[in-house]
């Protein structure tokens, strides 16, 4: 009777032992290495060392161990083929029928602070990748098993007919490959980013995301969407973000939840972000939570409605209350109160997470286009007026100022063409993508009604021409900041003149497309 051979070779032990008895129970001979040969053994579980197979022992502190003919040649040998049973009959190699490995954990290794490149480095697993694609490209003959997830299907289909399928065998091959290409992809990264730093473009880029879910859809209804996620996200990323209450998010939560939490983090005082269609619609700072809530809604009332809100400071009972009062998709906080957690899990149709403030800002923005990507360093850069420059005869004040800023930190969130009004520390009307500057100012300053009144207007590119300021001019606003530089520029400060408008110029544009 022929023998069968399974190679167990695993970091993640995740299920090994039962996996590894279930086997011999069929009949296999089990190899092994190290710490998988050391668990198995103390289990109970019958195996055999690859050293005592090979005839050779491991070598330079376990670098070399299954890098061997007599390991490789087993895994790679096609049984279809006559000439391959002669050799590995006259070598004495036996055919291998299965390989469990998963690799050495580089990505838990690197996400260590302070690690070095040293320590990386040894944790740069080599035999392990090699057995996997030698089994997943001979996946005809060899059945190969990277996930721990699998165990129990492979061994159901073992029990039930005596060999796994071909559908399966060709299904856990492609998973191989992907998890090789993964594991590549991570090593890739992480060196290039200590050769080149990490805002530079490298010549090759390598991209590994993990799929965390399918989306019931996309955009639209017709189109098909799943969720993934980067290797090691960083702390306060919305991919490493934790559902507390709800139903599974939606393509469209997702993207509208990355653009509230992103821009919350704009700010250092008690702020609320409300988002509609991945668009702020109410933006607001105040002394604590409830008024920075209250005053984003007071923004726009209508358009908060079913939209997604992210905070920066941990949900108290009475702002949950109050949110509670209309129908939000989700919500989002570093943190809630026990009492804040039950009145929002009232509403069953709520979504809410939390995730813990960043400490840093992602480096890179990436854009799918057709045949390519677009990549590009993010707009980290605090908004300051440090640089600005009054241009005009009339003088913004302190407060003025302070709306200022925080008109150009919510205007760098919004599509362009962007037109963003604000008073006291709140969004009073908002422009957003617009195929020219002065249709944006309308749309704002029709959305702030009266409250325009003694705003200021911020936008994220310069004035073509004057129309914009004499809109905002009829409008009743005292301020205007804008980055400047159009060939106009004086006519732009010419009107602000004629109209006592204070103007400053940021010499930073902010366009989002």
């Amino acid at each position: 009777m022929k023998t069968k051979l399974a190679l167990l070779s695993v970091s993640d032990k995740t299920g090994l032992v039962d996996f590894g008895r279930g086997l011999a129970e069929l009949g296999f001979t089990i190899l092994s290495t190290g710490g998988t040969k050391k668990a198995l053994s103390e289990a109970g579980v019958p195996v055999k060392s690859v050293s005592e197979a090979t005839g050779f022992p491991e070598i330079l502190d376990g670098r070399v161990k299954t890098l061997h003919p007599i390991i490789h040649g087993g895994i790679l040998a096609r049984r279809d083929l006559e000439e391959h049973r002669l050799q590995l009959e006259a070598h004495g190699i036996g055919a291998i029928d299965l390989v469990c490995v998963n690799l050495y954990p580089f990505a838990q290794t690197v996400a260590k602070p302070g690690v070095t490149l040293e320590e990386a480095v040894e944790n740069i697993d080599i035999g392990g990748p090699t057995m996997v694609r030698a089994a997943a490209k001979n996946f005809n003959h060899v059945t190969v098993v990277v996930n721990p997830a699998r165990y129990s299907q492979v061994l159901s289909e073992l029990k039930e007919s005596g060999r796994v399928s071909d559908e399966t065998r060709f299904a856990l091959a492609v998973e191989a490959f992907s998890h090789t290409a993964e594991y590549d992809a991570m090593i890739s990264s992480w060196l290039q980013r200590k050769l080149y730093g990490a805002s530079t473009f490298p010549g090759t880029l390598v991209l590994s995301y993990t799929k965390v879910q399918e989306l019931r859809y996309g955009e639209n209804p017709q189109q098909q969407a799943a969720f993934y996620r980067e290797p090691n996200p960083a702390p306060g990323t919305l991919a490493g973000a934790v559902q507390l209450h709800g139903r599974e998010l939606s393509f469209n939560n997702l993207n509208d939840l990355n653009a509230a939490w992103d821009l919350v983090q704009e700010f250092d005082q008690p702020a609320a972000v409300a988002v509609k269609h991945a668009t702020p619609c109410g933006v607001a700072v105040g002394k604590d939570l409830f008024d920075a809530y209250a005053r984003a809604f007071a923004s726009d009332p209508v358009s908060i409605f079913g939209g997604i809100v992210a905070v920066n400071r941990t949900l108290d009972a009475k702002t949950a209350a109050k949110m509670a009062e209309i129908f939000l998709e989700v919500i989002i906080a570093p943190g809630f109160e026990e009492k804040a957690l039950s009145i929002l899990k009232e509403k069953k149709d709520l979504r809410v997470l939390q995730a813990p403030l960043p400490a840093e800002r992602p480096t890179f923005d990436f854009k799918k286009v057709s045949g390519g990507l677009l990549l590009q360093t993010l707009d980290n850069e605090p908004v300051t007026s440090a640089a600005w420059g009054a241009v005009t005869t009339a003088r913004a004040d302190d407060k003025t100022l302070s709306d200022m800023i925080f008109a150009m930190k919510v205007v760098k969130h919004v599509k362009s063409n962007a037109i963003v009004l604000v008073k006291d520390g709140a969004t009073v009307g908002i422009g957003a993508g617009q195929m020219n500057r002065v249709g944006a100012a309308r749309i704002a300053i029709a959305q702030a009604g009266d409250r325009a009144k003694g705003s200021v207007l911020g936008s994220d590119a310069f004035f073509p021409f004057r129309d914009t300021v004499d809109e905002a001019a009829r409008a009743g606003v005292k301020a205007i900041v804008q980055p400047g530089g159009s060939l106009k520029d004086q006519e732009s400060t010419q009107a602000c003149d004629e109209h006592g408008i204070a103007m400053m110029m940021t010499g930073r544009r902010y366009f989002k497309h």
